[in-house]
Formats: C-alpha cells, structure tokens, sequence
C-alpha cells in the first residue's frame, strides 16, 4: 500500500469516524442530560441522582482497557460495533427500569451507556492510526469536534422525545431515548458499512510489512514521552471535570437558587470550549509540537482558574472563566492524544490509550466527588485555587517529555 493510497483510506476513515461521534453523542447527550432526572424519579430520592453521572464514568473505566484490547486484536470496527451494542442493551434497561420503577436495574443500565461511551471515546485515537505525523493532531481534533453536534443536539431532544413518547407509550421522562436507539443503530452500520478497511488492523499490518511511507507509522517506542501525555490528559481533565461540576452549584447561589439563562449560557460556551476549537488546536499542535501546545492549554486552564479565583461572586467572570476551562481543556487533550499515540508503537498503542482513558475517567469523578467537599470548605475560589496546583504539576513535569520522533 502507498503513501497516497494510506492518505486516501485516512481521510475516508475520518469522515467516518466523525459522523458517527455525532450519532453516538446525542444518544451520550441524551442519557447525560436525562440520567440524573430518572435517578431522582425512580428512587424518590434527589440526593441519589448523582449516583446516575458516576454510574456512566463507571462505565467508561471499566470497558477502556477491554475495548483497548479487543481493538488490537480485532480492529477498531469490531470495538466501535461493540460500544453501540453496549449502549443500546444499556437503553432497554433503562427503559425496563423506568417501567418496574427499580433503581439498581437503572443504574445497570447506566453503566453500560457508559460502557458504550468508552467506545467513543476510542475513536479519537483510531482517527490517528493512519494518519501523518504532520496531520495527526489536526485529524483527532476534527474527530473530537464532531461531538460537539451530538453533545448540543441531545440535550435538545428532551422536550420533543417527551412529547413522542407520550404518543407511543414509553414511560415518563425516557422519550428521548427512542431517538437515542435510531442514532446509535445508525452508528453502528456506519462502522460496520464505512469504517473498511479497518484503520488499525491496517496500521499493523503496514508496520510489520513496512509498505507505508514512514511518516505514517510509528515503531519508536518512548515510554516516558507517553506516561507525560497521559499524566497531561489526566490532569486536564480532572481540573476541567472538577471545576465545571460545582460551577452550577455556584452559580445557583449566585442567583439566588433560582435557576435561569446564566447557567445555560455559562455550561453552553464550556462545552464549545472544549469541542468547538480542536480542529484548531490540532493545527496548532501539527505546527508548533505536541509538548508546546499542552503548555499553551495550562496556560489557559491557569488563566481559567485566575479568573474565577479572583472574582468568584462576579456572573461574568465565571462565565468567562467556565469558557476559557473549555478552551485549555481542549488544547491540552488534543495534544496530548496525539503525543500518547506517536510515541508508542503502533501494537502497543491500544492497550496505552485503554490505560489513559481508564486513568482519565476514574480521576475525572474522584476529582468531581472531592470537588463538592472543597466548595463546601472553602468556596469556589478556594477550589479552583486548588485546581492549579494540578497546571503547576503539569507544567513542572514537561520537560520529562521527549519531543517524539517525526
């Protein structure tokens, strides 16, 4: 297979990949938006819908590393295919749970949408199994923006899915879910139809052969390189998950405990933070190295933090702050996936992305989980305060990092 024939196979794969990471976002949308809803209603309790968030985070840690591995042996396709059978066997249960009104069998069925989350999440790493050293961020960051479609359209649906499943009979507040079903079954063809040949069974397959042009291929293997991506990506995203989830509580204070536009907008510029500009980030990253742009992204994640450290009372502020997390989030994991995948070896890389995934969701809830505890003792300046302590570490830890090989 030639360079030209590899490119050409990429840019299909990802087409493929990025629009099934809009069908599977708005099933992930969907359940994000309508699992702590549920969780309230079928147990009686409020205080036990939260358990609904950590149950999807459970989820995705507890299926990375298996996907991870049935991907190296399979294929990606065999993988993704597997994620959206998780999902739709998650959304019966749900739907079962909601009819008999059991809250364990709810939370099972939780667990296995975020079990099948696990396998979106694997695509912006099989966005990069083929691609070129010098297009590989910008290729995984086009991959991450897709979920931006699906994450916005999801929450949308609620109202409508309401109203569908009033007319054929589902129970109350799971409507949404029937449009959940037809996206991820559409997904689920789109992999096994599109996603051929597979990228990462390809990508094996020409580091053992060595057909490709060698600018597609990775077989340097940096372990210290790849275990500071991962500590990057980790770090990120327990400061991004951290902040972002005591922020409506904050702002519920704010105004009173009346809730209005101000935590709509504030949590809708986050998620365009995060989603919105990674194509740009991955330019910036293809441009300018991997290292140097995670650097960038602390640097805003500490301007983020800055800012709502010192006007913490201030709407604005916290607006601003809320969209500038997104931003530093989003330059930071773009980067660092790519830098995790070209310095590992093409066989090792799925069990080294299964592994950060892994580390990245289970430190993203204990972070959210002691977040609560720190707004409690010390406000939210106090926590986003304490948030940077992770930028330092990161930054401090960036020069362990040996630029990977091109």
């Amino acid at each position: 297979m030639t360079a030209a024939e590899v490119a050409r196979v990429q840019r299909r794969t990802v087409r493929t990949l990025a629009a099934g990471q809009v069908l599977g976002g708005i099933a992930f949308g969907a359940t994000v938006s309508l699992g702590a809803l549920l969780a309230a209603d079928v147990s009686g309790e409020e205080s036990l819908s939260g358990l609904s968030v950590a149950a999807v985070t459970l989820g995705a840690a507890l299926c990375a590393i298996p996907l991870a591995r049935l991907a190296a042996r399979r294929g990606r396709r065999v993988a993704l295919t597997l994620g959206n059978i998780f999902s739709l066997v998650g959304i019966a249960i749900v739907l079962l749970a909601a009819s008999v009104r059991s809250f364990p069998l709810l939370l099972v069925g939780v667990i296995l949408i975020g079990a099948g989350n696990a396998g979106n999440l694997q695509s912006r790493f099989a966005a990069t199994d083929l691609s070129a050293t010098g297009r590989r961020a910008r290729d995984l960051g086009v991959v991450v923006w897709a979920t931006t479609i699906g994450g916005v359209v999801g929450p949308l649906l609620l109202s409508p899915g309401e109203a569908l499943g009033a007319v054929i009979g589902m129970p109350r507040l799971t409507g949404a879910y029937a449009f959940a079903v037809v996206a991820q079954v559409l997904a689920l063809v789109l992999y096994l139809v599109a996603l051929r040949p597979d990228p990462l069974l390809t990508a094996q397959r020409l580091a053992r052969s060595g057909e490709a042009a060698r600018e597609h291929i990775v077989e340097r293997d940096n372990p210290r390189t790849a275990r500071y991506a991962i500590f990057a990506v980790t770090g990120s995203h327990v400061v991004m998950a951290a902040v972002m989830a005591m922020t409506p509580v904050h702002l519920l204070h704010l105004t009173g405990g009346h809730v209005d536009l101000l935590i709509g907008i504030t949590l809708g510029l986050h998620v365009f933070g995060m989603y919105g500009l990674s194509p740009v980030f991955g330019v910036i990253a293809d441009r300018w190295g991997r290292t140097p742009t995670i650097l960038v992204g602390q640097a805003v994640l500490a301007a983020s933090l800055g800012t709502a450290a010192s006007w913490p009372h201030e709407p604005v502020a916290v607006v601003i702050a809320l969209f500038l997390l997104g931003l530093g989030w989003s330059a930071s994991v773009v980067a660092g996936a790519a830098l995790l995948t070209e310095s590992t070896t093409t066989l090792l890389r799925p069990r080294r992305q299964g592994l950060s995934d892994t580390i990245m969701t289970l430190s993203a809830a204990v972070g959210a989980a002691l977040a609560g505890v720190v707004l409690g003792a010390i406000g939210y300046g106090g926590l986003a305060i304490s948030a940077l302590v992770i930028v330092v570490a990161v930054c401090a830890l960036a020069p362990t990092a040996r630029v990977a090989p091109r």
